[in-house]
Formats: C-alpha cells, structure tokens, sequence
C-alpha cells in the first residue's frame, strides 16, 4: 500500500471486511511492526518506534471497540488522556509546589474544554460505563484529542450509532479538522465517509484500488459494485 494523508484534510480508507484497513492502521500507529517498506509522519520514520512513542509524535488512534475507562467519570476519562501535557516532576508533586496546583487546574481546565468540544458536557461525572455506546465512542474521541494529535485515527467511528447519533459524529469530525487536525478515517458507513471526506482510498485484499475525491470514488465502475452495492448510475 502506498498511502499519503495530506495536512489538513480528512481522508478515508474504505473497503471490505479483509482488505487490510485495521492492519494499516496497526502499523501506522506502531502495534504492528512492517515487514517491508516505511511510515513516515512529518518527515520521520515511525517504523520502529512503540506505540507511546507514535503517540508523543503526535500520531493517535481509537479503536474499532470502545475502550474507555468505565469505573471512573467520563471528566477523569479525558483528564487522564492528557498526560502527554503533564511537566511536574515527582518531587514537586511530593512537595506540593504551587506549580503543581497550577498544572492541575490547566489540565482540568482542557478537560473541561476538549468535553464541551465533543458535547459531553453533561456527562462530565457520570461513569464511563454509564454512558449510551453512542455517548462512549464519542468519549474515546475525546480520549484521542487530549494527547493532542496533529493526525488522528479513528477507526470505524460509527460503528453501532443510530443515523442522529453518526449524523452528529460527522459533524464533529468537520469540528477536529477545523481544529487543525488531520484525519484518517476507516469507516463502512458509506454516506458518512462521503460526507465528511476531501480523498478516500479504496483498499481491496491489501491494495489501492482507488484514490480520489469522493465524487470520483463514487463513480468508480469497481468500487460502485463491490463496495456501495450500487450500479454506477445510482450513485448519488
């Protein structure tokens, strides 16, 4: 696969169950090694590097199944995220210097911020697992946003939502990218990926098959009939 996400856009990454698209994301975010070939973010070879690593480059990633954090509140979820931001050493923190109280009430102001950003507001102290799956997954985008990533990966977003719920999802991920950060997305949701995309690349058993705007991608003979389940001239 030969893959390149310009700065700045939502990209999309489509195709059927198989056809590689969470085996990419794994090796782009370092929970797979490549056997060949190179990842590189902002002119540096994440290859070799751990997952942490990845992410502390700015590279960050959700997950096809939802993994929050469900004992604790959905505020504790993404003020947890925000680590990454964390400069207080140990002994300050033993020491209970000023600037640690001072860190403290950024961080949670950021958390306080990063969930209004995803209209979570008024699930702040409700526990994790409290929440509508709907109501997680937009709680583990909040999770991704706090370690601050200038691209994020978000895989099958939309998976189990109702329509108002993915409608929503759309418009938040239009939020992130005005935000100033870039996305790639893996979704089967159709209508969303069309929506919400500026490119979307078509994987078939490990290949690109296809890599244009959606409007393009649409009209593809191949992709009109193995993925959208549509002659060419219903595509809409």
């Amino acid at each position: 696969v030969d893959l390149d996400v310009r700065d700045g856009e939502v990209a999309a990454l489509i195709g059927p169950n198989g056809a590689g698209k969470t085996t990419l994301f794994n090796v782009v975010s370092g929970f797979v090694r490549p056997a060949a070939g190179r990842v590189t973010f902002a002119g540096r070879d994440l290859a070799r590097l751990s997952t942490h690593e990845v992410a502390a480059a700015g590279l960050v990633r959700t997950f096809q199944k939802t993994s929050v954090f469900g004992a604790i509140s959905t505020y504790d979820n993404v003020r947890t995220s925000l680590h990454l931001e964390g400069r207080a050493g140990l002994l300050a923190t033993l020491l209970g210097l000023p600037t640690v109280a001072r860190e403290e009430r950024r961080i949670a102001a950021r958390a306080a911020e990063i969930l209004e950003f995803v209209g979570l507001t008024h699930r702040a102290q409700d526990p994790a697992e409290s929440l509508p799956y709907g109501e997680q997954r937009l709680l583990e985008i909040a999770i991704a946003l706090g370690a601050s990533p200038r691209l994020l990966l978000l895989d099958e977003p939309a998976a189990g939502m109702n329509p108002t719920e993915t409608s929503a999802l759309g418009a938040l991920i239009g939020r992130i990218r005005a935000s100033g950060v870039t996305v790639l997305l893996v979704e089967h949701d159709i209508r969303l990926v069309m929506r919400v995309s500026d490119r979307v690349t078509v994987l078939d058993h490990g290949k690109v098959i296809c890599c244009d705007t959606p409007r393009v991608v649409q009209r593809h003979p191949a992709v009109v009939q193995a993925y959208l389940g549509a002659s060419p001239g219903d595509a809409a």
